[in-house]
């Protein structure tokens, strides 16, 4: 397989010197790649680095090959049409002219007469067939943009595709048009993606940790199978690193007791006056160089032990540190949590929007809301939350309910989180909400943080510390898309914390693993 992309000896740094990582020699070729890691980590470097958006702090990347990007984030410009987006208006202009008469010898020689299908291909490859080519892309939903972006790297056929998160945002049946483009390409593929459906496409996996960057042969499956081998091999080595450190410690222990034991009995003989005190002399300094070494030994083992101790715990800690515990709801089984009756909702000027819904919730009941994007799933999450009132129907929420989205905006940007916890338990007290967050992993100085300065995954951890922590803890969550920005890290320790919730759940999720993970019962289409 030849190389479309190397890296050679390859180190990359932050603007402000923190190193994600260093000699890094890799290649890409004609194969698929999932990359994972931790957000900040270095992922979306990995791609700039191949791209040439980014030149590496030391070692070179080599590119034999056209490269094509889908960037996580790409907002439509004033007036640009779905043409000018897909790279085409230029040639559609020519055609236009042509056809209208007006084309010129250059026209009539420049004219592509495939381009017309070529477009209708690719945009029917992508779910949107028949898309106006004069339309504003301003205009269109960010899964249509993403549809359309996907459309144009089939337009331009490029020998590498760079895909960054390209499954956000994107309803069911559009990540099923990613997989399946994937799936056909020919050439080379780069995804940075938490959508493990996705990652168990691919043929091999990157990781990209503080560690360094590591290569999985295989899919997802594989890697997460290998990860779980680590780190149960990470708690063993713990568990014997303490008790190595223990055996040292106490072996060191009775070294200085036996020491201190043989010193008092030199001690005793000495005051009897019974031996020369040249031979006294003699046998002290012996048993003092012979302690010495015996101290010194014992203190480098346990060192040693104590080194050992502190690897393992840091390895077994990076783990543990993404833990969210959640504390008890109380709700009982055959509570009454929500019933919506007739429910509709339509906007001011009287469009419709959402409706008749009926729902009815009774203990810890887990429901999935699905639907194609704007079909109306955030606005009735918003109503059983609360936050809107039906314009039809009715809805009773005799429970505390809370509605955390994918930004968690619960939480204000520029208030740290003592302040956010605080506005939302005004009953608790500066104590209180100290020992709320640090239950949550928020400890001493980091309680004062900003909540913009949080990763996807800590924003959401902090979102759900101030919400179930207080007097009254939420016996309803509803969560819109909660883990579109978190790493898979970060997915992992959601689904773990929401699965032992003891509430009720709404969620809007295109993740199926994710459903299946925190145990839905059933779903609610839209």
């Amino acid at each position: 397989m030849s190389a479309l992309a190397t890296f050679d000896k390859v180190a990359a740094r932050t603007p402000d010197g923190v190193t994600l990582f260093d000699n890094l020699s890799l290649t890409f070729g004609s194969e698929r790649t999932g990359v994972v890691g931790r957000n900040g980590a270095g992922k979306s470097t990995l791609l700039r680095l191949i791209s040439g958006a980014q030149p590496p702090s030391e070692g070179a990347v080599v590119r034999n090959a056209s490269i094509g990007v889908l960037a996580q984030r790409a907002e439509p410009q004033a007036g640009e049409t779905v043409a000018g987006a897909l790279g085409v208006a230029a040639g559609v202009a020519v055609i236009d002219r042509v056809l209208a008469g007006r084309g010129s010898a250059d026209d009539l020689a420049e004219a592509d007469w495939s381009l017309e299908a070529r477009i209708g291909e690719a945009l029917a490859q992508v779910g949107l067939p028949g898309l106006t080519l004069t339309r504003e892309t301003a205009a269109l939903s960010g899964g249509e943009r993403t549809r359309l972006r996907l459309a144009r790297l089939i337009m331009d056929r490029p020998d590498l595709i760079l895909l960054d998160e390209p499954t956000n945002h994107l309803d069911v049946e559009a990540r099923g048009l990613v997989a399946g483009l994937l799936e056909r390409w020919t050439g080379g593929a780069v995804v940075v993606s938490h959508d493990r459906a996705l990652l168990r496409r691919m043929d091999r996996i990157i990781e990209v940790s503080s560690l360094g960057v590591a290569v999985f042969g295989g899919g997802y499956d594989l890697y997460a199978e290998r990860k779980a081998e680590a780190r149960a091999a990470a708690e063993r080595d713990l568990a014997e690193a303490e008790k190595d450190a223990a055996r040292a410690g106490a072996e060191a222990q009775r070294r200085a007791e036996s020491k201190a034991r043989r010193d008092a009995a030199g001690r005793r003989k000495g005051a009897k006056g019974d031996m020369p005190k040249i031979l006294l002399g003699a046998r002290s300094e012996r048993a003092e160089n012979s302690g010495a070494r015996d101290n010194l030994l014992a203190a480098r083992q346990a060192a040693a032990a104590e080194a050992a101790l502190a690897a393992a715990r840091n390895r077994v800690e990076r783990a543990r540190s993404l833990s969210i515990p959640m504390p008890p709801t109380g709700l009982a089984t055959g509570r009454l949590v929500l019933a919506l009756r007739d429910v509709e909702w339509a906007t001011p000027e009287g469009r419709p929007v959402l409706g008749p819904v009926n729902l009815t919730l009774t203990g810890p009941s887990r429901v999935a809301v699905t639907g194609a994007n704007g079909a109306g799933k955030t606005t009735l999450l918003r109503l059983i939350a609360g936050e809107l009132a039906p314009t039809a129907g009715t809805a009773e929420r005799p429970v505390r309910a809370v509605l955390l989205d994918q930004e968690a905006a619960i939480l204000g940007e520029g208030e740290t989180l003592l302040e956010a916890w605080l506005r939302l338990n005004p009953t608790g007290t500066v104590n209180d909400a100290q020992a709320a967050l640090a239950r949550f992993l928020f400890r001493n100085t980091a309680a004062h943080r900003r909540v913009g300065a949080l990763s996807g995954g800590e924003r959401l951890r902090a979102a759900l510390a101030c919400v179930m922590t207080g007097a009254a803890p939420a016996q309803l969550l509803v969560l819109d898309e909660p883990t579109n920005h978190l790493d898979l890290e970060s997915v992992e320790a959601v689904e773990a914390a929401l699965a032992a919730y003891d509430g009720a759940l709404v969620t809007v999720s295109h993740d199926a693993a994710f459903l299946d993970a925190v145990g839905v019962e059933r779903t609610l289409a839209l």
